[in-house]
């Protein structure tokens, strides 16, 4: 990949990162809840969800999709659903103003992980976004691997600063999120569900 490939393709992979989407949500989210610290899991599981994403469409699962009506609906489906029942368990989450008198919860860091990593994974769009996306950046004359590691390691490590930085603000301003309560709780629950509702029904 030369030089100027690369700026054009980091160019792009801010402009994606910065874009709202589930696993910027999901760092808000958990990192009002949780804290920072516990909030690295959740986006250390979405960079790897980013990264298998990558992986997959460079490889070839993109095409497969692109070539299937079935696999895409299957997929619509399972990412909707898996989105729908994450928008579900935060609706449920205690008030993190409680959330602050309690002893630590089962949210612990392999929880975080996964679904911060299922998030990215289970999310259509943005497998084929990338499938669409990455071919105008491969150069066929050139090794094939090598392009992933320079492509997955640019984009991991954009979405790894950008997610941390959402989750470092809402941990900042987690005593204004403490006096709204359970409704910030419900605000992010329902946003996940009405994701994971549309992603199904979108073209």
């Amino acid at each position: 990949m030369s030089l100027h490939t690369w700026v054009i393709y980091l160019l792009a992979a801010i402009g994606l990162s910065l874009s709202p989407g589930p696993n910027g949500l999901l760092a808000l989210t958990h990192g009002a809840l949780h804290g920072r610290r516990k909030t690295v899991c959740t986006v250390v599981g979405g960079s790897l969800g980013f990264t298998t994403i990558i992986a997959l469409s460079m490889f070839g699962i993109g095409a497969l999709l692109q070539a299937s009506l079935a696999w895409l609906t299957l997929l619509k489906w399972v990412g909707g659903g898996y989105l729908v029942w994450l928008g579900i368990q935060v609706w449920r989450a205690p008030p993190i103003g409680a959330m602050a008198l309690r002893p630590a919860t089962a949210a612990d860091g392999w929880t975080l992980f996964r679904q911060g990593a299922l998030s990215a994974m289970t999310n259509p769009k943005g497998i084929l976004f990338f499938a669409a996306f990455l071919p105008q950046f491969i150069d066929p004359a050139r090794s094939l691997v090598v392009q992933f590691l320079i492509m997955a390691g640019t984009f991991v490590a954009i979405e790894f600063v950008t997610e941390m930085f959402i989750a470092s603000l809402a941990h900042r301003i987690r005593d204004w999120l403490a006096r709204v309560g359970r409704g910030f709780n419900r605000v992010c629950g329902g946003l996940f569900v009405a994701i994971g509702a549309l992603l199904p029904l979108r073209a």
